[in-house]
């Protein structure tokens, strides 16, 4: 009887650590997957500056980069990605393919998540300088004006302005424990040249 125990005991250790092991994993892949995601979308921002058209990140991808997007004085860094679909959402901020190309007249709109690309818009200001790096190499520079809480049930961002404009979009609140919702956080900015 007590090897019985002793054998159930092993089994039951076996067992937990299987299990520990199998929640460490679960907990490093989506920083793993993301870090693998932001090394092979600089790769293909590198492959589109040199002049290849849609360059995906990945064989299999369906979206690719359009801009690079840097904010607070080089802080932030991000591959703006073509579409803004939940799948390209996933591995950065995403343009709008509706709106206008950064740099031209008219609106650009990109899209990201508040908890992880866009998590750096609650605490960006007006007055606060954004720089926007087309495919084709050429750098445009965006002032912040304004920053709002929009119920996207009750409106949408005008697309067709006079003069180039930039619009970032998120879901709001910031620290949602759900997902979605109709509330979303607009910086809005306008080109300088």
């Amino acid at each position: 009887m007590h090897s019985a125990s002793r054998i159930l005991s092993r089994w039951l250790v076996a067992c937990l650590l299987c299990f520990g092991f199998w929640q460490l994993g679960q907990g490093a892949y989506i920083p793993a997957k993301a870090w693998l995601a932001q090394e092979l979308m600089q790769r293909a921002w590198t492959r589109t500056s040199s002049g290849e058209n849609r360059a995906t990140p990945w064989p299999w991808a369906d979206t690719w980069p359009v801009a690079r997007l840097t904010a607070r004085s080089g802080e932030v860094d991000l591959i703006v990605l073509a579409g803004s679909s939940g799948r390209t959402l996933a591995f950065g901020p995403g343009h709008l393919s509706a709106s206008a190309m950064p740099g031209e007249v008219g609106n650009a709109v990109i899209a990201g998540h508040r908890d992880t690309h866009f998590r750096f818009l609650k605490n960006l200001r007006s007055g606060e300088l954004l720089t926007i790096e087309s495919n084709k190499g050429v750098r445009h520079l965006y002032k912040v004006v304004a920053a709002e809480i929009v119920d996207s049930r009750k409106g949408s961002l005008l697309l067709d302005t006079d003069v180039a404009i930039l619009s970032l979009v998120t879901c709001y609140p910031f620290d949602a424990r759900e997902a979605g919702g109709p509330m979303r956080y607009v910086v809005t900015a306008r080109m300088l040249y």
